[in-house]
This record gives C-alpha cells, structure tokens and sequence, in this order.
C-alpha cells in the first residue's frame, strides 16, 4: 500500500509525466494510435441514436464549466462532514490548481482539436491536456481517499465511472484524442494526490 509521505514525489513524478507526453504528442509519436482509437468511438451522427448521443453529451456537461464547480462546491460540503474543513480545503484546492495547470498546459501545447468529425459539444480551448479528464481524476479520486472507511468502496467505484465515463464521451464527442484523456487524468491524479497529503497532515499546533 502507498503511503502518503511518499503522494507528493509521486504526484511530482506524474506531472512530469504529462509534461512528456505532451511532448510526445507535440512530436506526432501519438499520432497512430490516437487516429485509430478516435477513428473506433468517434460518434457519427447519422449512425447512432439521439438517445446515445445526448447521454454522451449530458456525461461531458456534467464534466466540465458551471456544472463541474457545482459538483466541487457540494462535495466540499460533503467531505467537510466527513473530516472537517481541512479536506473541504484540500478538495477545493486540488480542483482550482489542476484547472489551473490544466489551461496552462493547453497553452504551453496548443494542440488543436480532432476533426476526425464535427464536434458534438462546443470548445474554445486547446486540446491537450484535457480539463474534463483533469478534473474527473482530481474530484472523484480524492473524493474516494477522504471517504470514510464504510464509504470507500461506494466512493472507488464512483471514481471509477466517472473517469472512464468522462474520457469516453469526450473522444466521442469528437473534440479530444485519446492521449489527450490520458495527459488530463495522469494530471489529475497527480493533484489528487498532493489533495490526500495535504489533508493527510497534521494541522499546525495539533
């Protein structure tokens, strides 16, 4: 098991990570296997359902703008009952640094969006990394590890789709490859990390 002394050099190392990879991307190492896995979900509109296409793009809402720092604020609330205000400090500061790092890092990339098809939810950003994965990650795995004990595996699965769920209606929504989803969660995680430490230590005076 990870102890958490040891969350921030991970978290440090994962940043790296993404760094990388976006390097990796901006080489076209990437390329291949994003086109063939965004080729396989990308949605084409006159082959699915609305009812399909709606829920993906209701999944992505969820993810991201307004609805996401609606869901920061109320699970703030939610862990501050669980373990007091220092994990609604943690949760909500992980959430705005990752979204912080996140822009920059588009920024630092500016790598344009897929047009593989035309985009089924509106964009005004970069592409790599994406926000979304970011924010899934940080929120929901650091929901999990200040979750109580009865409520960890309820709160592991709910990571679990969230993520998964997230990163796949992003792609076929058409406005994210692949490594794209992948650099947002490795950063994500890595924020969620440093959250769980942070929250983890002792306050000053205790």
């Amino acid at each position: 098991m990870l102890r958490r002394s040891s969350f921030p050099a991970i978290a440090a190392a994962l940043i790296l990570a993404v760094v990388l990879l976006g390097f990796a991307v901006g080489a076209g190492w990437t390329e291949a296997a994003d086109w063939q896995i965004s080729h396989s979900l990308a949605i084409r509109v006159d082959e699915s359902s609305p009812a399909f296409i709606a829920f993906m793009q209701g999944a992505s809402w969820i993810g991201g703008g307004t609805p996401r720092w609606i869901i920061v604020i109320l699970l703030c609330g939610l862990v501050w009952r669980w373990c007091g205000p220092r994990c609604a400090v943690a949760l909500g500061g992980a959430s705005l640094l990752s979204n912080l790092a996140s822009s920059l890092l588009k920024l630092g990339f500016g790598r344009t969006r897929p047009g593989l098809i035309d985009h089924l939810d509106h964009q005004t950003s970069f592409s790599y990394p994406s926000g979304h994965a970011t924010s899934a990650a940080v929120v929901y795995l650091l929901l999990a590890w200040l979750a109580p004990p009865r409520w960890r595996p309820v709160a592991w699965a709910l990571a679990a789709t969230m993520i998964l769920l997230n990163g796949f209606s992003r792609i076929m929504l058409g406005v994210h490859w692949a490594s794209d989803i992948a650099g947002g969660t490795i950063l994500g995680t890595a924020f969620a990390l440093l959250g769980a430490w942070w929250a983890a230590r002792p306050s000053p005076g205790s």
